[in-house]
């Protein structure tokens, strides 16, 4: 999407052992959660390298909550039926439910239309019993929309909406993959969609503010970034260094992470679903 700040500098994939033996020194430490995202989580080995470290958070890490976020594009049933007793939360990206605007932020998939194919990986969450998540990025080509209807329709445990964030270096500046500056709306916009959208109870609101320095991010050489100064300022990797060393250097402000909900009933064996 034309707005990403995560970009794909490079084509680095750890080794499968070594990504097992970082996950681990995280638990170790005291990791309860854990999040993959990208980039595309599935494009790996077609979601066998991702379902691999799934499976081993949670069946050998038995980590409480173990989620995915993705485009949905590039995941298939079989995957669900290898995988999905392993996982808690799938999110799903969906910035708009008007494929010409999903077109515009850069999201379009050929002939995929995105919003069928939300519907298609809700059932299949159903059906294998993984709690379903929407992510929206909220900026200037959908901050008119409004959304009420087909979000109750899908009904996720979770709808994370997001204010389009800056990150010099990612998608802004000289250095950048992306030009993100013509998505960005003003703090006003973003409170005026929030307001259209009061009445969706599993709405959860991320501003610029929030968002910045309250989530612990690991990149593809397990180095945590730090994002205080507007740019990902990367740490040396726990695989080098360790954990405790590594996360001075990761910017995570803890009392915004509360602030922001981001403790939350994220085991689905605490969650009330209806499979």
């Amino acid at each position: 999407c034309g707005f990403c700040f995560h970009t794909a500098k490079t084509s680095f994939v750890l080794p499968l052992e070594e990504a097992r033996r970082g996950l681990a020194m995280l638990k170790e430490a005291g990791m309860e959660k854990i999040n993959f995202s990208g980039g595309e989580p599935f494009i790996q080995d077609r979601g066998e390298f991702v379902g691999k470290l799934v499976q081993f958070c949670k069946q050998d890490l038995k980590l409480p909550s173990v989620s995915i976020v993705s485009n949905g594009s590039l995941i298939r049933e079989w995957w669900f039926k290898k995988y999905g007793d392993y996982l808690d939360i799938l999110a799903i990206s969906c910035d708009s439910f008007d494929e010409d605007v999903n077109v515009l932020i850069g999201r379009g998939q050929g002939k995929k239309n995105h919003v069928e194919n939300l519907h298609k990986l809700r059932q299949w969450c159903q059906e294998y019993a993984v709690a379903f998540k929407i992510n929206s990025v909220i900026n200037r080509f959908n901050v008119e929309e409004d959304m009420n209807e087909q979000i109750k329709a899908l009904n996720p445990v979770r709808w994370k909406v997001f204010q389009c964030l800056l990150i010099e270096g990612e998608n802004c500046g000289d250095d950048a993959l992306r030009e993100a500056e013509k998505f960005v709306i003003s703090d006003e916009d973003f409170e005026q969609f929030l307001d259209r959208h009061k009445d969706i109870s599993c709405l959860v609101p991320e501003s610029n503010q929030k968002m910045r320095d309250s989530y612990l991010i690991l990149d593809e050489y397990m180095r945590f970034l730090n994002c205080r100064n507007g740019r990902k300022e990367p740490s040396k990797s726990i695989l080098d260094v360790g954990v405790e060393a590594a996360i001075k250097f990761s910017g995570f402000d803890e009392m915004m992470f509360l602030k922001r909900g981001g403790k939350y009933v994220w085991s689905k064996a605490d969650m009330k679903l209806d499979w």
